[in-house]
């Protein structure tokens, strides 16, 4: 007899967080009526998948054998799932009353949609919009990422000024509405990135087949962020700039591409300089060029992943500005300015 496939399956990827699941299991299980709920192990040592075994008897569990990152955790976990809709939320969120609802009612009204978010607020500050997807990404002409409510790290107050169910260019894989089967024709998360980012490839994947990607602020979750990675780490600072030149080399129209990338080359050395009045300031430097020299050494790699993807000019989301120089240099703050 065949078992019947899941309508929405909401997946936690899980490393050393069991201090998470303590604090936010709890109401992801009792807001979450009607999904099934999962947590997808990437070989913790900190016993979390005893308990959420011993405290959670409807949450289902699966164990990688490695810690593959955020992209090999969840391609692992999701190929051991038959759903019609994967959500992949991060430990570290607070979800609301309802939250499921807004979402996959647009989805299902909606077969271009292929993937979504919800309106994403901080944890520590309920009235501010979160760095990691706010309310909808974006990104510019040189492929820099920004967010309805967040430019670079500046952070809007929600006054529900972007409350409209919109199409993006990118949702947040912190909270990951995706529609499982075009996930699985396009190979998943490219687990090369190992975490940041391949969120954005994922999606501009997506949208180059013609898909649409929406974000729906009526759906709310509050996300404390860093809960693996710390924004100071220089390892996530390594990932960030790697996985930018991955993404951008892999998917940018190549009329684009000859500008774009010796830009970003620039622009990252002037990046680097800037740490330097940071803490662990070298640190962050060796981290960028150790970035660079990743990205020289995969073009091989990455010119065979290019050569499956028909890159498309035209992208909703995708702007025809630099928001670099729309920030740093005339000023602009918020996302209702630009």
């Amino acid at each position: 007899m065949e078992t019947q496939k899941i309508k929405t399956a909401v997946v936690v990827l899980n490393w050393n967080g069991k201090a998470w699941l303590e604090k936010f299991l709890p109401t992801l299980v009792k807001h979450s009526q009607g999904a099934a709920v999962f947590v997808a192990d990437n070989a913790s040592t900190d016993n979390s998948v005893a308990f959420v075994k011993d405290n959670f008897p409807t949450v289902k569990t699966i164990v990688n054998a490695s810690n593959g990152g955020y992209a090999k955790g969840y391609n692992d976990a999701l190929k051991q799932i038959d759903a019609e809709y994967f959500v992949l939320i991060n430990s570290d969120i607070e979800v609301t009353d309802g939250w499921l609802t807004p979402i996959i009612t647009l989805m299902d009204a909606d077969k271009q949609i292929a993937a979504c978010q919800p309106k994403m607020l901080d944890y520590n500050n309920k009235t501010k919009f979160e760095y990691a997807g706010a309310s909808g990404g974006f990104i510019d002409n040189l492929g820099y990422p920004f967010c309805r409510g967040r430019i670079f790290n500046d952070l809007e107050e929600d006054q529900g000024q972007y409350n409209d169910a919109v199409e993006v260019f990118w949702a947040t894989g912190a909270c990951l509405f995706v529609r499982a089967e075009y996930f699985n024709a396009i190979g998943g998360l490219d687990e090369d990135f190992f975490a940041h980012q391949e969120e954005i490839d994922l999606c501009w994947r997506l949208k180059n087949k013609g898909y649409k990607i929406m974000a729906e602020p009526k759906s709310v979750v509050y996300h404390v962020g860093g809960g693996t990675l710390n924004a100071g780490s220089p390892f996530k600072t390594h990932l960030n700039f790697r996985n930018n030149l991955f993404m951008l080399f892999k998917n940018f129209p190549a009329s684009s591409l000859f500008i774009v990338i010796p830009a970003r080359l620039v622009l990252d050395g002037v990046a680097a300089l800037t740490f330097l009045n940071k803490e662990k300031g070298l640190q962050h430097v060796i981290a960028i060029a150790k970035a660079h020299f990743s990205f020289y050494f995969d073009v091989p790699k990455l010119m065979v992943k290019r050569q499956k993807i028909k890159q498309k000019n035209n992208l909703v989301g995708k702007v025809d500005y630099s928001i670099l120089l729309k920030n740093k240099i005339k000023g602009i703050k918020r996302f209702s300015e630009l």
